[in-house]
């Protein structure tokens, strides 16, 4: 076994040397290492489709939706929709993109200092767009702790190489720990009960997760768990904030106890971004006819911040099985993306709604054996802050050259 955990830290590792790509592509290899090596992981409890289909945590009923749930199926909207009180309304979309969110915080940082940045209506996280939103969510106050997090080198704890072998082996390549240790020590019971008070004023604070079992993108309404009063919700909403980052194959995936009312069933979820990169609007409202979300509000403005490159990112790629999947799997996560915005962009259009797209603009040398280096981190935090001050960030449709 441990001749075998070797060999599989040194072909990954190999293999990702002669790569470029984005960090997203580390949790396919691990994956795809894991099925040739017919590696499986614990068993579970089955349950039925019907009973996923219904299912919801204790307490926490009508706190959470499938992406592409219908009306009836999402609830009551007052705990959903943002309280307008007649001002035009202002939405913060974040993406996953691992270390990549570095570019969203400079984007942030750089929109405090310019003394224009709105109180967001409402914000949405993915990956590791899920940990910055909490913070951008409360304002410019959390700038500085967004910055220690994504340029002081905090990141590079996650990663343990020496687990890199055993773990492919195993629920995934690096171990869950130390993501939680740095959720528990960030998402505090201050933070929380912050993000209580702004939800109870109408604001709202979204997070998607993926559902492995049901293959469906969930999102969790954050705002209301913190503020349900339980004395679980925090657990629970730090939960949600894991799984979301958690990216396949690379950190465990997270379970989730939940309920059909009669059974009691075990969910497997992780990270967001296996669904979308960015959420903005739940399937059935992008699938509206042109009628405004809200009516009597002049304007819904809405600000997509991709923490990837949407730009083509030309590489000589290695004519290998492994080197042509991975290259495959992020053109292939750089086109759902552009997918997404276009949906998102033909809504707007209809609806006469105001969209603004930013993501990162250059090719920053990136490599996938050091995927949370402080260097890059801070060279695309640096690209985010440029970006805005220069008035080169963002871009009114998602055509990207």
């Amino acid at each position: 076994m441990k001749r075998t955990n070797e060999l599989c830290r040194h072909i990954i590792l190999c293999t990702v040397a002669c790569t470029r790509e984005r960090y997203q592509t580390l949790a396919f290899l691990a994956l795809a290492l894991c099925i040739l090596a017919g590696c499986v992981g614990g068993g579970r409890a089955h349950y039925s489709p019907e009973q996923s289909a219904t299912a919801y945590v204790d307490g926490f009923k009508g706190m959470r939706a499938y992406v592409d749930a219908s009306h009836a199926a999402i609830g009551p909207q007052e705990q959903w929709l943002p309280q307008a009180n007649g001002k035009n309304l202002e939405m913060l979309c974040l993406s996953g993109g691992g270390s990549g969110g570095a570019f969203a915080v400079g984007v942030l940082s750089a929109w405090s200092a310019s003394q224009t940045r709105p109180e967001f209506d409402v914000v949405t996280g993915v990956s590791t767009g899920a940990l910055i939103a909490p913070f951008a969510f409360l304002g410019p106050s959390y700038d500085a702790t967004l910055v220690k997090l994504y340029t002081g080198g905090a990141a590079k704890q996650l990663v343990d190489a020496r687990w890199m072998g055993s773990g492919l082996l195993g629920t995934s390549m690096l171990k869950g720990e130390r993501l939680r240790e740095m959720v528990t020590e960030y998402i505090t019971k201050e933070i929380f009960q912050k993000i209580a008070a702004e939800h109870r004023k109408g604001r709202r604070l979204f997070v998607l997760t993926t559902n492995l079992d049901a293959q469906r993108g969930v999102v969790w309404n954050m705002g209301a768990i913190a503020n349900s009063g339980r004395p679980d919700a925090l657990s629970l909403f730090r939960d949600v904030l894991i799984a979301s980052a958690s990216i396949p194959g690379v950190f465990p995936a997270v379970t989730v106890n939940a309920t059909t009312g009669i059974s009691r069933i075990e969910e497997l979820h992780s990270d967001g971004g296996a669904s979308m990169q960015f959420f903005g609007l739940p399937e059935i409202m992008l699938a509206s006819p042109g009628k405004p979300l809200f009516p009597s509000n002049p304007h819904l403005n809405i600000y997509v911040i991709i923490n990837n490159a949407l730009i083509p990112e030309f590489g000589t790629t290695n004519n290998s099985t492994l080197a042509v999947v991975g290259r495959s799997y992020a053109t292939m996560v750089k086109s759902q993306t552009k997918q997404s915005l276009l949906a998102l962009y033909n809504f707007s259009q209809r609806t006469g709604g105001n969209l603004k797209i930013a993501s990162i603009d250059k090719q920053i040398p990136y490599s996938m054996l050091d995927p949370f280096n402080t260097d890059y981190m801070r060279a695309v935090f640096a690209d985010g802050y440029d970006q805005f001050s220069k008035g080169l960030l963002w871009r009114d449709s998602p055509v990207f050259e």
